[in-house]
């Protein structure tokens, strides 16, 4: 056990946390090395036995990328392959000709809304971020003004409205109503993605500008000119198809229960192809032929962009790998659980006791979906002995909203828009950090607002 305990654990985190940032942003010192090095320096300021120290950051480190690194390296085979074969141009030009150049922040949002539902944030990540760098090549506008519209509409599903995986998980654990769940969130969600996605965008747009360089949107974007015989562009339902295909796949998986029984073969096959590795699989492999064959790439091309495509993420995949070995390092720690005793202790609402515990667990561990799972672990037993006057819907959203509080240096997802975007770890904070603030107490504010009307 660490040697450290009490409110002494929370004075390590924010000097650790201000250490990192310091080091990163003043100094410049590569991110992956400064998260090893503040993860095993802090293990040892509180106590940490050496041995567990190392083998808590490889833990934190293997258990992100497990999930992360299969999903963003297929995610990124299948943006190559769209833009090579022109898809996410013809998709950017049909988004441009259906809302206009002037309104091309909101469809990004309502596209990610709808892509959203179903997966893991890094997942509509992966799948939407080549749309948002050919519509900001063809539009000339900010890759903010675009982009941002577009995390929003991720990020608020991710902790508002099921079917979404975090989301269901805080309604299982309140027993919520699910469509009550998911009417409440969306007169929740949708005010919150609109604030923090177009109109935030539009503002903080104007005072940051990103380099004009940016390695990443160049493998995604096509570059006219590179081959002697321009191709036609795929069509746009083949191509919305081969996008939207993990998404239905996964869909279809989380309906397994209402088709088949479970158990059965039937059962565990649509599950198992509904698993987001194998639906990005599947969706990967199709576009072989989609964006591949049937656009008169041969299978020689096809390897080569799928190799060339990997280079530019090995670096964010190892940064974000870093971010949850200091995540697990804070756990083991005993910070996290110090975190949540000091919340417990607090004689607070249980809607403000669901985002307390919620936005204090992120901060410590980075994870939105851990955030929201312990979180309701604690809260669903104090609302319960409250004698039901609280409704249970309003607490997964406003535990949903804490989870989405300030994301920062121990949260892939920080890491992924930084390097995606092109941007320093400081116009990091000021864009996606704040933008999840914003998420996080509109949802709150909204939720309060919800339960004084319902």
């Amino acid at each position: 056990m660490p040697a450290v305990h009490g409110s002494m654990l929370l004075l390590y985190a924010v000097i650790a946390i201000a250490v990192l940032i310091l080091m990163i942003a003043r100094y410049k010192v590569y991110p992956f090395l400064v998260l090893m090095i503040v993860s095993v320096l802090l293990g040892l300021a509180v106590g940490m036995p050496m041995d567990k120290i190392v083998k808590a950051f490889e833990t934190g480190n293997g258990n992100t990328l497990g999930h992360i690194a299969i999903v963003v390296g297929l995610g990124t085979m299948l943006g190559k392959m769209m833009a090579e074969s022109g898809g996410a141009e013809r998709i950017a030009n049909t988004l441009i000709d259906l809302f206009g150049e002037k309104n091309i922040h909101w469809a990004m949002m309502v596209v990610a809304i709808i892509v959203g539902l179903p997966v893991f944030f890094e997942v509509g990540f992966v799948l939407l971020i080549p749309i948002a760098f050919n519509v900001a090549k063809r539009t000339g506008k900010s890759l903010l003004l675009i982009g941002l519209p577009m995390v929003a509409g991720l990020s608020v599903v991710h902790g508002l409205i099921p079917p979404h995986p975090a989301a269901l998980l805080a309604v299982q654990a309140y027993h919520a109503d699910i469509g009550k769940t998911i009417a409440y969130g969306l007169i929740v969600g949708i005010p919150t993605a609109i604030v923090a996605g177009p109109l935030f965008a539009l503002l903080i747009s104007r005072y940051i500008k990103l380099p004009d360089a940016n390695a990443l949107a160049d493998q995604f974007v096509q570059k006219h000119g590179d081959t002697q015989t321009k191709r036609a562009l795929p069509s746009f339902g083949i191509t919305l198809f081969t996008i939207l295909l993990p998404v239905i796949l996964m869909l279809i998986g989380s309906w397994a229960d209402l088709v088949f029984t479970p158990k059965t073969l039937p059962n565990d096959l649509l599950r198992f192809i509904g698993q987001s590795d194998i639906a990005l699989l599947i969706a990967v492999l199709v576009s072989f032929w989609t964006f591949g064959a049937k656009q008169g790439f041969n299978r020689e091309q096809i390897q080569k962009f799928c190799g060339e495509c990997l280079a530019p993420i090995a670096g964010i995949t190892l940064i974000v790998g870093a971010g949850g070995g200091f995540g697990q390092v804070l756990r083991d720690s005993g910070i996290s659980q110090q975190i949540v005793a000091t919340a417990s202790q607090a004689n607070l609402s249980p809607l403000l006791l669901g985002w307390f515990v919620a936005a204090l667990i992120r901060l410590a561990t980075g994870s939105a979906t851990v955030a929201m799972t312990t979180a309701c672990g604690i809260v669903a037993p104090i609302a319960a002995a409250a004698g039901g006057h609280v409704s249970p819907e309003l607490l997964v959203l406003a535990t949903g909203s804490g989870s989405l509080i300030f994301s920062h240096v121990n949260d892939g997802g920080f890491w992924l828009i930084k390097e995606y975007f092109g941007m320093t770890v400081g116009q990091t904070f000021k864009t996606w950090s704040l933008l999840e603030t914003i998420i996080s107490l509109m949802g709150l504010g909204l939720t309060f607002a919800l339960a004084a009307v319902v």
